[in-house]
């Protein structure tokens, strides 16, 4: 990657932890946000709200040579994922011009697939075509790669690793989702992701051809209240008495939209090793940091 360029738009932690492994290798990084002030030192900062059209239009100037597009919704609704997804996707295109970069990736979110029994799915299976917000996520994806510009997205499932985390916090309150009905969960190390983008990137930057869609998961797909109680266990705590919660942060009980277990062939065909192979490896490192 040395003397080559890269633009993230949406440079938050994820963009920030790929930004600097991209720095080391010699990259120039220009980070796109809000607030650029909280952009770590070497990262070049664009302050700009990709939702807003022409926010992106300095793109084509900067001529990076791999973009990287992380969006988030603007709001939990549907309209908050249109301008999160869809319009900032166009507003990225547009922004971009006539620039062709090396290569363009996008996060995305495995919410996409259509199945909701437990089974499984890999980069080829159906998509939704009933759940509106993934709706909004998939009109992105299919405007990048229908551009004509060189891209990959990348559907990112669970993405864990931030110490004090929603589920930590809710298991230390004895808030454990009830055994039934089994719910299978998909997950992501922070640093997985970040690596695996960088992965990418660096196969790109040799002139290796990427596939469309890869899949970024960890290799242990596992229902719910099987990872809860593990962790619960891991945190010293009783799970002995029954626990029947609600809660606003994460679902507890059935979830439709994630039910499913992903196969993660194409992370593994393109050489990428995960540092955190599973949520046993991954929260036992979490839970051990200070």
């Amino acid at each position: 990657m040395k003397n080559s360029s890269a633009l993230i738009v949406g440079c938050g932690d994820l963009g920030i932890r790929l930004g600097s492994a991209l720095l080391q290798q010699g990259c120039t990084v220009t980070g796109v946000r809000r607030n650029t002030g909280k952009l770590p030192a070497g990262f070049n900062g664009r302050a700009a709200d990709y939702t807003q059209q022409g926010s992106l239009d300095f793109a084509a100037q900067l001529r990076p040579d791999f973009v990287l597009a992380i969006f988030n919704p603007a709001d939990r609704s549907v309209s908050g994922y249109k301008a999160g997804f869809r319009t900032a996707m166009e507003n990225l295109l547009s922004g971009l011009g006539q620039h062709r970069p090396r290569h363009i990736l996008m996060t995305s979110s495995t919410r996409v697939f259509a199945e909701a029994d437990g089974g499984w799915v890999d980069e080829d299976s159906a998509l939704t075509t009933e759940d509106p917000w993934a709706l909004e996520i998939i009109a992105a994806e299919r405007l990048l790669l229908a551009s004509g510009h060189a891209a990959s997205v990348v559907r990112l499932a669970g993405v864990y690793g931030i110490p004090g985390g929603r589920l930590l916090s809710r298991i230390r309150r004895g808030e454990l989702c009830p055994p039934q009905p089994v719910s299978y969960t998909n997950r992501i190390h922070r640093e997985d992701c970040a690596g695996f983008l960088a992965h990418l990137l660096g196969l790109a930057n040799a002139d290796n051809t990427l596939a469309p869609v890869y899949i970024g998961v960890d290799d242990l797909p596992a229902p719910r209240y099987e990872v809860e109680t593990w962790l619960a266990a891991e945190m010293g705590l009783d799970t002995a008495r029954d626990s029947d919660p609600v809660s606003s942060d994460e679902p507890t009980r059935h979830n439709s939209a994630g039910h499913k277990r992903c196969r993660n062939r194409a992370l593994h065909a393109s050489g990428y090793q995960l540092i955190f192979p599973d949520y046993k490896s991954g929260y036992a490192a979490l839970l051990a940091s200070p």
